[in-house]
Protein backbone atom coordinates (compact mmCIF):
# COMPACT_ATOMS: atom_id res chain seq x y z
CA UNK A 1 0.00 0.00 0.00
CA UNK A 2 1.41 3.26 -1.05
CA UNK A 3 1.32 5.99 1.67
CA UNK A 4 -0.53 8.99 0.83
CA UNK A 5 1.30 12.43 0.44
CA UNK A 6 2.41 14.42 3.68
CA UNK A 7 -0.10 17.39 4.10
CA UNK A 8 2.64 20.46 3.71
CA UNK A 9 2.70 23.59 5.74
CA UNK A 10 4.86 26.19 5.60
CA UNK A 11 5.42 28.21 9.27
CA UNK A 12 6.59 31.58 7.27
CA UNK A 13 3.10 31.88 5.67
CA UNK A 14 0.95 29.51 7.38
CA UNK A 15 -0.72 28.17 4.09
CA UNK A 16 -1.72 24.55 4.54
CA UNK A 17 -1.58 22.18 1.46
CA UNK A 18 -3.02 18.69 1.13
CA UNK A 19 -5.42 18.39 4.10
CA UNK A 20 -8.91 16.96 3.87
CA UNK A 21 -11.88 19.77 5.78
CA UNK A 22 -11.12 17.26 8.98
CA UNK A 23 -7.48 17.50 8.89
CA UNK A 24 -7.94 20.94 8.38
CA UNK A 25 -10.07 21.61 11.33
CA UNK A 26 -7.71 19.34 13.22
CA UNK A 27 -5.42 21.74 12.72
CA UNK A 28 -7.23 24.67 14.12
CA UNK A 29 -7.86 22.87 16.85
CA UNK A 30 -3.93 22.06 17.74
CA UNK A 31 -2.73 25.50 16.97
CA UNK A 32 -5.32 26.69 19.56
CA UNK A 33 -4.84 24.21 22.38
CA UNK A 34 -1.10 25.01 21.86
CA UNK A 35 -2.21 28.81 22.38
CA UNK A 36 -3.90 27.81 25.24
CA UNK A 37 -2.19 25.37 26.41
CA UNK A 38 1.06 27.83 26.32
CA UNK A 39 0.05 29.88 29.38
CA UNK A 40 0.60 27.27 31.60
CA UNK A 41 4.15 25.44 29.81
CA UNK A 42 1.50 23.68 27.57
CA UNK A 43 0.79 21.21 30.31
CA UNK A 44 -1.50 18.39 29.02
CA UNK A 45 -1.19 19.21 25.05
CA UNK A 46 0.49 16.31 24.12
CA UNK A 47 -2.08 13.97 25.45
CA UNK A 48 -5.10 16.30 24.17
CA UNK A 49 -3.42 16.28 20.89
CA UNK A 50 -2.13 12.48 20.30
CA UNK A 51 -6.34 11.43 21.57
CA UNK A 52 -7.23 14.51 18.71
CA UNK A 53 -4.56 11.74 15.95
CA UNK A 54 -6.62 8.50 16.60
CA UNK A 55 -9.25 10.59 15.02
CA UNK A 56 -7.43 10.93 11.82
CA UNK A 57 -5.97 8.95 8.86
CA UNK A 58 -2.85 8.00 9.47
CA UNK A 59 -0.75 10.73 7.37
CA UNK A 60 2.39 13.22 7.70
CA UNK A 61 2.71 16.28 7.74
CA UNK A 62 5.97 18.21 6.14
CA UNK A 63 6.80 21.64 7.90
CA UNK A 64 8.57 23.81 6.39
CA UNK A 65 11.18 25.92 9.11
CA UNK A 66 12.40 27.56 6.45
CA UNK A 67 13.47 28.06 2.78
CA UNK A 68 15.89 25.02 3.43
CA UNK A 69 14.78 22.91 5.76
CA UNK A 70 11.98 20.94 5.92
CA UNK A 71 10.65 18.50 8.69
CA UNK A 72 8.32 15.40 8.51
CA UNK A 73 6.57 13.50 11.47
CA UNK A 74 2.84 11.93 11.84
CA UNK A 75 -0.08 14.49 11.75
CA UNK A 76 -0.90 15.18 15.32
CA UNK A 77 1.56 13.92 16.44
CA UNK A 78 1.68 15.36 20.52
CA UNK A 79 5.16 16.74 20.51
CA UNK A 80 5.99 18.51 17.77
CA UNK A 81 2.48 19.40 16.21
CA UNK A 82 3.10 22.80 18.59
CA UNK A 83 4.97 23.39 15.22
CA UNK A 84 1.63 24.30 13.56
CA UNK A 85 1.68 27.11 16.04
CA UNK A 86 3.84 30.35 14.06
CA UNK A 87 5.25 31.84 16.76
CA UNK A 88 6.14 29.29 19.00
CA UNK A 89 10.00 28.92 19.73
CA UNK A 90 11.07 25.36 20.35
CA UNK A 91 13.89 25.47 22.27
CA UNK A 92 14.84 29.47 22.02
CA UNK A 93 18.00 28.97 23.71
CA UNK A 94 19.33 26.46 21.27
CA UNK A 95 18.04 28.26 18.06
CA UNK A 96 19.69 31.13 19.50
CA UNK A 97 22.99 29.95 20.10
CA UNK A 98 22.53 28.01 16.69
CA UNK A 99 21.54 31.05 14.45
CA UNK A 100 24.28 33.05 16.59
CA UNK A 101 27.05 30.41 15.73
CA UNK A 102 25.81 30.21 11.94
CA UNK A 103 29.26 31.34 10.66
CA UNK A 104 31.45 29.27 12.61
CA UNK A 105 33.04 26.04 11.12
CA UNK A 106 31.86 23.38 13.16
CA UNK A 107 30.31 20.15 13.40
CA UNK A 108 26.81 19.36 15.02
CA UNK A 109 26.59 15.79 17.11
CA UNK A 110 23.14 15.68 17.41
CA UNK A 111 22.71 13.04 20.17
CA UNK A 112 19.17 11.60 20.62
CA UNK A 113 18.25 13.52 17.92
CA UNK A 114 14.65 11.84 17.75
CA UNK A 115 13.14 12.58 14.09
CA UNK A 116 15.92 15.24 13.71
CA UNK A 117 14.54 18.48 14.03
CA UNK A 118 17.95 20.66 15.16
CA UNK A 119 19.77 18.13 12.87
CA UNK A 120 17.61 19.59 9.81
CA UNK A 121 17.42 23.41 11.07
CA UNK A 122 21.56 23.01 11.99
CA UNK A 123 22.46 21.60 8.55
CA UNK A 124 20.38 23.87 6.30
CA UNK A 125 21.59 27.67 4.82
CA UNK A 126 20.07 30.12 7.08
CA UNK A 127 21.97 28.43 10.04
CA UNK A 128 25.18 27.71 8.27
CA UNK A 129 25.13 24.66 6.42
CA UNK A 130 26.77 22.60 9.03
CA UNK A 131 28.12 19.10 8.72
CA UNK A 132 25.64 17.03 11.36
CA UNK A 133 26.28 13.64 12.91
CA UNK A 134 22.68 12.35 14.14
CA UNK A 135 22.57 10.08 16.75
CA UNK A 136 19.34 8.21 17.87
CA UNK A 137 19.24 4.66 18.84
CA UNK A 138 15.77 4.02 18.99
CA UNK A 139 14.79 1.96 15.47
CA UNK A 140 11.01 4.03 15.70
CA UNK A 141 12.79 7.16 15.58
CA UNK A 142 15.68 6.67 13.57
CA UNK A 143 13.15 5.93 10.38
CA UNK A 144 11.70 9.27 11.16
CA UNK A 145 15.36 10.68 11.09
CA UNK A 146 16.45 8.70 8.48
CA UNK A 147 14.01 10.16 6.07
CA UNK A 148 14.00 13.85 7.08
CA UNK A 149 17.91 13.42 6.28
CA UNK A 150 16.32 12.18 2.61
CA UNK A 151 13.88 14.60 2.09
CA UNK A 152 16.80 17.63 3.19
CA UNK A 153 18.90 15.91 0.15
CA UNK A 154 20.75 13.35 2.64
CA UNK A 155 22.63 16.27 3.98
CA UNK A 156 23.61 14.95 7.44
CA UNK A 157 24.72 11.63 8.46
CA UNK A 158 22.46 9.47 10.97
CA UNK A 159 23.81 6.43 13.22
CA UNK A 160 21.24 4.20 15.29
CA UNK A 161 22.92 3.86 18.62
CA UNK A 162 23.07 5.60 22.36
CA UNK A 163 25.64 7.14 23.82
CA UNK A 164 27.32 6.36 27.52
CA UNK A 165 30.55 6.22 29.28
CA UNK A 166 31.87 3.11 27.60
CA UNK A 167 31.08 0.94 24.29
CA UNK A 168 28.64 -1.97 24.57
CA UNK A 169 24.88 -2.46 24.38
CA UNK A 170 21.60 -1.14 26.31
CA UNK A 171 18.56 -1.87 26.36
CA UNK A 172 16.49 0.74 25.19
CA UNK A 173 12.37 1.13 26.71
CA UNK A 174 10.03 3.77 27.14
CA UNK A 175 6.42 4.43 25.61
CA UNK A 176 6.58 8.13 24.25
CA UNK A 177 9.17 8.45 21.20
CA UNK A 178 10.69 11.64 22.63
CA UNK A 179 11.71 10.24 26.05
CA UNK A 180 12.88 6.46 24.97
CA UNK A 181 15.93 5.97 27.59
CA UNK A 182 18.74 3.19 28.18
CA UNK A 183 18.10 3.83 32.05
CA UNK A 184 15.47 1.42 34.07
CA UNK A 185 14.20 -2.08 33.70
CA UNK A 186 16.81 -4.46 32.43
CA UNK A 187 13.94 -6.45 31.68
CA UNK A 188 11.10 -3.86 30.46
CA UNK A 189 9.51 -4.41 27.06
CA UNK A 190 12.05 -2.45 24.46
CA UNK A 191 15.15 -3.25 22.16
CA UNK A 192 19.23 -3.81 22.77
CA UNK A 193 20.45 -0.42 21.25
CA UNK A 194 24.37 -0.56 20.76
CA UNK A 195 26.29 2.40 23.04
CA UNK A 196 29.06 4.17 21.77
CA UNK A 197 31.26 6.86 23.64
CA UNK A 198 31.81 10.42 22.32
CA UNK A 199 35.50 9.64 22.30
CA UNK A 200 35.03 6.63 20.26
CA UNK A 201 33.59 9.19 17.37
CA UNK A 202 37.45 10.04 17.33
CA UNK A 203 38.95 6.89 17.30
CA UNK A 204 36.13 5.62 14.33
CA UNK A 205 36.55 8.69 12.35
CA UNK A 206 33.70 10.45 12.15
CA UNK A 207 35.28 13.23 14.05
CA UNK A 208 38.67 14.82 13.54
CA UNK A 209 40.64 16.15 16.72
CA UNK A 210 41.34 19.81 16.36
CA UNK A 211 37.86 20.54 15.08
CA UNK A 212 35.52 22.65 16.27
CA UNK A 213 32.16 20.89 17.62
CA UNK A 214 28.64 21.48 19.14
CA UNK A 215 27.36 18.24 21.22
CA UNK A 216 23.92 18.27 21.62
CA UNK A 217 22.73 16.17 24.58
CA UNK A 218 18.94 15.03 24.78
CA UNK A 219 19.93 11.25 25.82
CA UNK A 220 17.25 11.38 28.81
CA UNK A 221 18.67 10.39 31.91
CA UNK A 222 21.96 9.43 30.16
CA UNK A 223 23.99 12.88 29.85
CA UNK A 224 26.52 12.54 33.07
CA UNK A 225 27.53 8.94 31.64
CA UNK A 226 27.69 10.69 27.74
CA UNK A 227 30.15 13.25 29.23
CA UNK A 228 32.35 10.72 31.00
CA UNK A 229 32.73 9.12 27.50
CA UNK A 230 33.83 12.41 25.83
CA UNK A 231 36.94 13.31 28.06
CA UNK A 232 39.07 13.78 25.10
CA UNK A 233 36.02 15.21 22.50
CA UNK A 234 35.70 18.11 25.23
CA UNK A 235 38.89 18.86 26.18
CA UNK A 236 38.97 20.73 23.15
CA UNK A 237 36.99 23.56 20.72
CA UNK A 238 33.66 21.61 21.99
CA UNK A 239 30.37 23.50 23.31
CA UNK A 240 28.10 20.50 24.84
CA UNK A 241 24.52 21.57 25.43
CA UNK A 242 22.64 19.29 27.67
CA UNK A 243 19.14 18.95 29.06
CA UNK A 244 17.94 19.94 32.61
CA UNK A 245 14.89 18.41 33.86
CA UNK A 246 12.52 21.04 34.85
CA UNK A 247 11.73 18.10 37.78
CA UNK A 248 15.02 17.86 38.96
CA UNK A 249 15.26 20.32 41.52
CA UNK A 250 18.83 19.19 42.35
CA UNK A 251 19.96 20.10 39.07
CA UNK A 252 22.24 16.79 38.45
CA UNK A 253 23.28 17.46 35.09
CA UNK A 254 25.15 21.06 35.98
CA UNK A 255 25.88 19.91 39.58
CA UNK A 256 28.18 17.16 38.01
CA UNK A 257 29.04 19.46 35.24
CA UNK A 258 30.35 22.20 37.65
CA UNK A 259 31.79 19.71 40.61
CA UNK A 260 33.20 17.15 38.01
CA UNK A 261 35.14 18.39 34.88
CA UNK A 262 36.72 21.79 34.26
CA UNK A 263 33.69 23.07 31.65
CA UNK A 264 32.19 26.51 32.61
CA UNK A 265 28.51 26.57 32.75
CA UNK A 266 26.22 28.81 31.19
CA UNK A 267 22.02 28.74 31.09
CA UNK A 268 19.49 31.53 28.81
CA UNK A 269 17.71 33.60 31.01
CA UNK A 270 14.72 34.65 29.96
CA UNK A 271 14.09 37.72 31.90
CA UNK A 272 17.32 39.17 30.45
CA UNK A 273 17.83 37.29 27.02
CA UNK A 274 21.19 36.45 27.49
CA UNK A 275 23.21 33.42 28.66
CA UNK A 276 24.29 34.01 32.32
CA UNK A 277 27.19 32.68 33.49
CA UNK A 278 26.32 29.66 36.01
CA UNK A 279 28.33 30.03 39.03
CA UNK A 280 26.05 28.19 41.91
CA UNK A 281 22.77 26.62 40.88
CA UNK A 282 20.59 29.44 42.85
CA UNK A 283 20.29 30.34 39.03
CA UNK A 284 18.91 27.33 38.54
CA UNK A 285 16.38 27.66 40.92
CA UNK A 286 15.04 30.57 39.56
CA UNK A 287 15.30 29.60 35.66
CA UNK A 288 13.72 26.30 36.07
CA UNK A 289 9.35 27.31 36.31
CA UNK A 290 8.28 24.27 34.85
CA UNK A 291 8.54 20.77 36.01
CA UNK A 292 7.36 19.29 32.60
CA UNK A 293 9.66 21.37 30.77
CA UNK A 294 13.63 20.48 29.55
CA UNK A 295 16.09 23.40 29.90
CA UNK A 296 19.09 23.16 28.28
CA UNK A 297 22.77 24.48 29.82
CA UNK A 298 25.83 25.25 27.76
CA UNK A 299 29.45 23.37 29.03
CA UNK A 300 32.91 24.27 27.46
CA UNK A 301 36.10 24.27 28.34
CA UNK A 302 36.53 26.11 24.32
CA UNK A 303 38.28 29.56 24.95
CA UNK A 304 36.56 30.20 21.25
CA UNK A 305 33.11 29.03 22.39
CA UNK A 306 33.10 31.02 25.68
CA UNK A 307 33.76 34.34 23.51
CA UNK A 308 31.51 33.49 21.02
CA UNK A 309 28.77 33.18 23.97
CA UNK A 310 30.05 36.69 25.19
CA UNK A 311 29.68 37.66 21.65
CA UNK A 312 25.94 36.71 21.58
CA UNK A 313 25.27 37.84 24.65
CA UNK A 314 26.73 41.41 23.34
CA UNK A 315 24.42 41.58 19.98
CA UNK A 316 21.51 40.64 22.43
CA UNK A 317 21.95 43.53 24.77
CA UNK A 318 22.51 45.68 21.51
CA UNK A 319 19.00 44.59 20.39
CA UNK A 320 17.58 45.45 23.80
CA UNK A 321 18.94 48.86 23.67
CA UNK A 322 17.32 49.70 20.29
CA UNK A 323 14.29 48.29 21.28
Amino acid sequence: MIAPEPIQFDRATGALEGASALERMAALALVMGAKVSSTFSYRGYNFAANVLRKALPTRDIAIKLNADATFVFPYGDGYWSKLLQRDYDYEIELDLLFRGAADVDYTLVDCGANYGYWSVLVSSKPFGSHPVIAIEPSSQNFARLANNARVNGGRFEVMRCAVGAKRGTARLSGTKHEAFSIVGDADAPGEEVPVLRLDDLLDDGHLVPGGKYVVKLDVEGVEIEAIRGGERLLQGDTAILCEEHGSDRDHTVSRFILEHTPLKLAVYDPQSGKYEAVVDLAILDRIKVASNVGYNVVGTASAFWQARIENLNAGAQQRSMRN
